[in-house]
């Protein structure tokens, strides 16, 4: 009876979840058509042009990130091609981990650093 229940519960997760890409997909679809014909085929970055086949590895950038601001008249886009794009997205990423705070950035102590210090006394511990 409980793997029923799972059984149903996994099934139903799996369907919401076909949902949901499918509708990103749809939406994906929608903009990148309407970006294309607002904006020349031409890399925002790099201005590589493109047409025919490669025109699929041009893609349209949000600005500010957020996927559901598509506004009419594209002011949230840019064209960039695959290259550029993954560019600007590992530069946010970069940015991040240099902003994080890490445990191990204590300045008070560069330089004076003591690997051994305390050895003996554990060792000692140990006979």
């Amino acid at each position: 009876m409980a793997s029923k229940q799972t059984d149903s519960k996994r099934d139903n997760q799996n369907r919401i979840v076909e949902e949901a890409r499918q509708s990103r997909i749809q939406q994906e679809k929608s903009y990148r058509e309407r970006a294309l014909k607002l904006f020349p085929w031409v890399c925002g970055r790099c201005a590589r042009e493109f047409s025919g086949k490669k025109l699929r590895e041009l893609t349209v950038h949000h600005k500010d990130h957020n996927h559901d601001n598509n506004p009419p008249d594209g002011s949230n886009w840019e064209l960039l091609c695959i290259y550029c794009h993954d560019n600007e997205h590992s530069r946010d990423e970069v940015s991040d981990w240099y902003a994080e705070d890490t445990p191990d950035t204590d300045t008070s102590s560069q330089g004076l650093d003591m690997p051994f210090a305390g050895l003996e006394k554990l060792l000692k511990n140990k006979k």
